[in-house]
């Protein structure tokens, strides 16, 4: 039987992820990535057993690890003209 994760492994994971998500140079993307991890998050929040909140850790460590080689691919090939967003908030 897996053991639950606590509460500080769960906030690190979700801080881990909206660090990532600030990596990213494009706005929307950046937005994107900052809304589906907060929605994850809430639509997780109550789980009654723990192999199940185990699992969707462990489940969202792997996306984290996808998130932060993406960061870095976009880095590489991010436009260099900026958004009307990006403009706005300067």
């Amino acid at each position: 039987m897996a053991a639950a994760p606590t509460r500080a492994e769960v906030m690190s994971l979700f801080r881990s992820l909206l660090r990532t998500a600030g990596q990213f140079s494009d706005y929307n993307i950046c937005e994107y990535t900052r809304r589906s991890a907060a929605d994850a998050f809430r639509e997780n929040r109550a789980f009654g057993d723990a192999a199940d909140a185990a699992a969707t850790l462990a489940d969202g460590k792997k996306q984290l690890e996808v998130a932060k080689g993406q960061a870095v691919v976009y880095s590489l090939f991010a436009p260099k003209a900026k958004s009307i967003m990006e403009m706005k908030l300067q």
